[in-house]
């Protein structure tokens, strides 16, 4: 019987932890949508305190963190998101562009390496990985990589194109 109630308990609990783990998440979301950064930070930590499994909670509290120039902790959620899921191109995209906020172009280029092998049309990973190809001084790379997230529809390659003298 004691048995019994302490699995009951624990199941109480467990659920008690997820709902909570829910409604900060929702929270977190609404300040996020608004723009606190800051305060849906510490809701998305709070999250992860709750439920350390929550791969979202991760993935927004990265990209507040990224918004915020907090590049350091950003690359540190991203990463722990793909430690999860190793399939996640978006993950890879943005703790690649985190990289290239710190000047880690040679991390960076690995990164939109990854996205692009999960997701081969991605214009946003082409478009990132030539500013870590500029970094790395491969202007002809780079602008190649800009080619051709122009060509899958990105607005600002044409943009980036023209002003790095691509031809």
């Amino acid at each position: 019987m004691r048995a019994l109630i302490f699995f009951i308990s624990l199941f109480i609990t467990a659920v008690s932890f997820a709902q909570n783990a829910e409604t900060l998440f929702n929270k977190a979301e609404s300040e996020f949508a608004n723009g606190n950064y800051e305060a849906a930070a510490v809701l998305y930590s709070q999250v992860i305190t709750a439920d350390s499994g929550n791969v979202n909670a991760y993935l927004r509290r990265g990209f507040c963190n990224s918004v915020q120039k907090n590049y350091v902790q950003a690359i540190a959620d991203f990463s722990h998101v793909i430690e999860r899921h190793d399939n996640h191109p978006f993950a890879y995209i943005s703790r690649g562009s985190a990289f290239n906020k710190v000047e880690n172009w040679q991390s960076a280029l690995v990164d939109f390496d990854k996205a692009l092998a999960l997701d081969p049309n991605n214009q946003e990973a082409y478009n990132n990985r030539g500013w870590a190809k500029t970094g790395l001084g491969l202007a002809k790379e780079a602008c190649e990589d800009w080619k051709k997230s122009k060509k899958l529809g990105n607005e600002e390659a044409k943009l980036i194109l023209k002003n790095n003298h691509c031809k």
